[in-house]
């Protein structure tokens, strides 16, 4: 046998004991004729001692040893003579008597530690020797048991998990899709999901009332921090069924994986707030609880005064960060080059001290005076000591602007604990919101999203101020998930079809399956998916989900590993009937 005990199990109660281990050697040290090798597998690391007067052969062999060589030992467990208590076989050493070498390791290219020396591409390269560090394994055992744990809740919820298809049908509507070729049907094409959607709605038509899936879902979209092309949700439907059964249903299902993961109780419900409250008073629409710095809309206080930017904006509006009215004038100057980047689009940023004494100085002091400023301080909330930061301009760009300058000073004031979890429900989301580029509405969530009952009327008078009957569950500004009560009537459907600007045969022709599904007793039904990469994340203290996937994708949406996406072989380009042009520019 390879081993009797893995390299995270021995404790002072094996003192004494005869042991076989294997593993890679995480580092050798030699002093003298003694030498110290770390033995690691993915349960901890055991300290070996090679002592040359005990085993002149062994010790010998032991000098050969580079790191990540897999090697298996046997000897007896001793007491450690220097205990070292970050280690939690720090109590014990082994001292060997027999070594094999099961297979000699090239030198790494980078250090296999928690903090390594290899950058983001590099060990991306060389993933599965990545794999081999803690960090990475500690988020791989969290993603396995969040996985149990969200099974577990759902099985005993009544639910049941029904895998759905890979291969599918192409519905523009949304993402881009990633589309595969089919060889047994010439020049025709199946699509990768982007969501189970429409199976889980047929799924609820034949009666299957409570599912769920575990689920790959794919997308051909830019990446960022919390987006890969293909990632993996949790998928659930209900049917009979309002929204708040849905959303008890999932914020328990929330609360459980808070107790279970991270060992804490969430008493009371979580908070539910308007899409409109949200951008309002934070600029996005998954707003970050964890603290204040609300926006205070100060267009009507400054307006004809002189100071062409606010005269000309049709919003102005600032927020208050606590306690940094000591920020230099260069630290200023930073802030306002933040504000000017083009992913966040201000022109400027105007600045208020309230000095600790109650004067004020700012950079408009010649266009406002210091009762004005007050004015403003006391909107803001804002006490001596503490910074007013202001923009302005075009309403919805400035809100999200200073929604980044608001995540930034969260940062800058040490207010995102990550330890600290603010969950909330954001409701009552347009249903639809006009594209000027394509001219027509689009679907806000998907083309299944019921409007409100309450908003049913306005189809026919005014589709834009329709409010979706939908819902996502944010957690420390963090979109975690979503879903909506479904459109489960034909005739409803048909309208919503109507209103996103699809022809009676491009509804056919794409959803015609669904429409047809209707007609035979199709029952209220809705759902959430939840992005389990990103509880993942978020439990695990990441910022990127990338590293709890096991082999993710790089920002070009390519696995540098295996070379991946490659050029296929022209006879299998000639068995698909398919022919490659030139990329345009």
């Amino acid at each position: 046998m390879y081993r009797t005990h893995t390299c995270g199990e021995l404790r002072a109660e094996n003192i004494g004991n005869s042991v076989t281990l294997s593993g890679w050697v995480q580092k050798a040290r030699v002093l003298g004729g003694m030498s110290f090798v770390d033995l690691r597998d993915r349960y901890g690391i055991t300290q070996l001692v090679f002592d040359d007067s005990k085993n002149a052969d062994v010790a010998k062999q032991a000098q050969e040893l580079g790191r990540e060589f897999v090697i298996s030992i046997t000897g007896e467990v001793i007491e450690r003579q220097s205990k070292n208590s970050k280690m939690s076989t720090g109590d014990i050493e082994i001292v060997v008597d027999k070594l094999t070498i099961l297979n000699k390791s090239e030198i790494p290219p980078f250090t296999i530690e928690d903090n390594t020396d290899g950058g983001d591409e590099l060990r991306m390269k060389y993933r599965y020797l990545d794999l081999r560090r803690a960090p990475l394994q500690k988020a791989l055992e969290l993603r396995h048991k969040m996985g149990i744990e969200v099974r577990t809740f759902l099985h005993n919820q009544g639910f049941y998990e029904i895998e759905t298809p890979y291969l599918i049908k192409s519905t523009p509507e949304g993402a881009r899709d990633f589309v595969v070729p089919s060889r047994m049907n010439s020049n025709q094409f199946y699509a990768l999901p982007q969501s189970p959607q429409t199976f889980k709605q047929l799924l609820m038509i034949a009666g299957y009332d409570k599912y769920f899936q575990i689920v790959k879902c794919f997308r051909d979209e830019d990446l960022r921090a919390d987006r890969q092309p293909e990632f993996t949700q949790i998928d659930c439907e209900m049917a009979f069924v309002e929204r708040d059964d849905i959303l008890n249903m999932f914020e328990n299902l929330a609360k459980h994986l808070f107790k279970s993961i991270k060992g804490f109780s969430y008493d009371g419900d979580f908070p539910k707030m308007a899409y409109s409250q949200a951008i309002e008073q934070y600029g996005n629409d998954k707003p970050d609880t964890r603290f204040g710095m609300l926006f205070n809309d100060i267009t009507e206080m400054v307006h004809g005064k002189g100071f062409v930017v606010f005269d000309s904006a049709e919003y102005v509006a600032g927020i208050c960060a606590e306690g940094l009215a000591s920020y230099s004038r260069k630290e200023l100057d930073k802030l306002i080059d933040f504000v000017k980047k083009p992913q966040i689009g201000a022109k400027g940023l105007v600045y208020v001290k309230v000095n600790e004494d109650g004067t004020f100085k700012s950079s408009v002091d010649k266009f406002f005076d210091a009762n004005e400023q007050k004015a403003w301080a006391e909107k803001m909330g804002a006490k001596p000591g503490d910074l007013l930061l202001i923009l302005a301009g075009n309403k919805r760009q400035t809100q999200s602007a200073l929604s980044e300058l608001r995540l930034e000073m969260g940062s800058r004031l040490g207010l995102m604990d990550k330890n600290t979890y603010s969950p909330l429900w954001v409701v009552d989301f347009p249903l639809l919101e006009w594209d000027e580029k394509s001219g027509r509405f689009h679907a806000m969530h998907h083309p299944f999203t019921s409007p409100k009952p309450e908003d049913l009327q306005l189809f026919d008078t005014d589709p834009g101020k329709m409010n979706a009957n939908a819902y996502d569950l944010v957690i420390n500004g963090v979109e975690i998930g979503g879903g909506s009560i479904r459109i489960h009537d034909k005739d409803l459907q048909a309208k919503m079809f109507k209103a996103l600007g699809f022809s009676k045969e491009e509804a056919e022709e794409q959803f015609g399956f669904l429409m047809n599904a209707f007609k035979y007793g199709a029952p209220p039904h809705g759902g959430v998916a939840f992005g389990f990469d990103r509880w993942v994340s978020l439990f695990a203290g990441f910022d990127s989900i990338r590293d709890t996937i096991a082999f993710p994708k790089n920002n070009s949406g390519r696995d540098v590993m295996i070379d991946s996406p490659s050029n296929i072989a022209p006879e299998q380009l000639n068995e698909l009937n398919l022919s490659l042009t030139k990329p345009t520019e």
